[in-house]
């Protein structure tokens, strides 16, 4: 048991010292113009609606906090939130796709 709790300790901190060695990934809002297009033809629209799969009110936004997209983003790609479109868009995106598109959003004037 105690060479199993040991084992256990060694994995966990080599996962913990890999994952905090990792460099973080920064949002270039300049590098998004090459992907936007993806989303302005939907989040550019005022009151833009869509109606697939349903008719669904399609949110504004510029100037939403990047993390906030980033983390919305991560969701659709993983199927945590459920709307096709999205989740087909954000399969497309990198991690540094999605900061980027955070960025360029998140600092756009509303």
């Amino acid at each position: 048991m105690r060479t199993r709790t040991i084992l256990v300790a060694a994995v966990l901190t080599a996962a913990t010292t890999a994952y905090a060695q990792q460099p973080e990934i920064k949002g270039d809002a300049q590098r998004a113009r090459e992907r936007i297009s993806l989303c302005i033809g939907c989040h550019g629209i005022p009151a833009y609606r869509t109606a697939y799969p349903e008719v669904y009110s399609v949110p504004m936004i510029a100037g939403q906090n990047p993390a906030y997209i980033v983390k919305a983003l991560e969701a659709y790609k993983s199927g945590a939130r459920n709307h096709p479109s999205m989740h087909a868009v954000a399969r497309s995106l990198s991690d540094q796709d999605m900061a980027d598109v955070a960025m360029y959003y998140g600092t756009a004037a509303k």
